[in-house]
């Protein structure tokens, strides 16, 4: 769920939103193995509707991967490495919401 600020971040038409294939592979691959069944529409019909609300994909490039590897620390998740060096570090995507 989403906290008010980023719902008021999300709706603001001056900034543009970005979502990640690495989003997308995380929640059609959940959906798959039964961990969010309510997703099925959303899976078939994620990239129009993506489209719709306005949103730009980011596609998983060579130098994502990459970083995602080598980052320190404890993230095990693959879905966050993937995120964090996609988004925050190679991508500069990150900016405070006050």
């Amino acid at each position: 769920m989403l906290s008010a600020d980023a719902r008021d971040v999300l709706a603001d038409p001056d900034n543009e939103a970005f979502v990640s294939s690495a989003s997308a592979f995380e929640i059609a691959m959940k959906y798959r193995l039964g961990k969010l069944p309510v997703a099925a529409a959303l899976v078939d019909g994620l990239d129009e509707h993506l489209r719709r609300e306005g949103f730009k994909p980011v596609a998983i490039s060579l130098p994502h991967a990459l970083a995602a590897g080598r980052l320190p620390g404890p993230h095990k998740d693959p879905f966050d490495r993937l995120l964090i060096a996609q988004q925050a570090r190679l991508e500069d995507f990150t900016e405070r919401i006050s």
